[in-house]
């Protein structure tokens, strides 16, 4: 799972500091919107104080907060924001996830496939990628932060279900249930956190180099600045020389 998570932590150490910071806070916005419908009381509802800790995370204003959970329980004005998945396929067979929040659903789809079809994809059925993905947390600890063994010991001893060591990170996997337990846990012990996020852990991977890898990261990069997409999830693993190719060519 090398490839995605890296690029993963790629965007989110980009996130503070490029040029897509407006479309940041707007996907916070509406996550945070769409999760108070549920409660505005973040302490009984997971999904709002992980939206709120992701907004946070990025700097945005305690005021940007607070209105987006009032429109969520309508003590504000807002838009009605439907959540829906769309399904399809990258380069060489790869598959991909794109996960929106909308209020015009006719709109978003028309984006969406026009941006697959512009960059080597296809955008498929209901349910033809989905099954290959399991919904995960990943928390993504920087090497410099602490040694693996330690590291090692508090994940698991807090519920993690597994963890990888990559070239300059370390990836900690848990269950939804147990991903704020895990977090908790670590953050206890002061170890800095680069990312945290429930994600769709895909079950296999495809290998991509090359022209065909920086096809992927156009397609998913392009599919990304749409305004109604939250998330996109794919299974392609590439090299860390493809992607600062990528960079450079932005």
């Amino acid at each position: 799972m090398s490839g995605h998570s890296k690029w993963a932590s790629i965007k989110h150490k980009k996130a503070a500091t490029d040029a897509k910071r407006g479309k940041i806070f707007t996907r916070y916005i509406k996550e945070i919107t769409v999760a108070a419908k549920i409660s505005g009381d973040p302490e009984s509802n997971a999904r709002l104080r992980h939206a709120i800790e992701g907004a946070k995370s990025v700097n945005m204003p305690n005021e940007n907060i607070k209105k987006a959970i009032m429109r969520g329980t309508g003590e504000l004005d807002g838009v009605n924001y439907e959540e829906i998945v769309y399904e399809g396929y990258g380069p060489c067979g790869v598959v991909v996830l794109v996960e929106t929040l909308t209020d015009n659903k006719n709109r978003t789809v028309a984006e969406i496939r026009y941006v697959f079809d512009k960059y080597n994809g296809n955008l498929g059925d209901h349910g033809c990628v989905s099954w290959m993905f399991s919904r995960k947390g990943i928390i993504i600890i920087s090497k410099s932060s602490i040694n693996e063994d330690d590291l090692m010991e508090v994940a698991l001893e807090s519920g993690a279900e597994d963890m990888k060591v990559e070239d300059e990170d370390y990836e900690i996997f848990t269950t939804i249930e147990d991903f704020e337990a895990v977090l908790n846990a670590i953050k206890s012990k002061n170890i800095k956190v680069e990312s945290a996020e429930i994600s769709m852990i895909p079950s296999t991977y495809i290998n991509l180099e090359g022209k065909q890898a920086q096809q992927m990261l156009k397609l998913s990069d392009k599919i990304e600045e749409l305004d109604d997409v939250q998330n996109v999830w794919s299974n392609f693993d590439i090299s860390d020389e493809d992607i600062e190719e990528y960079n450079n060519s932005l």
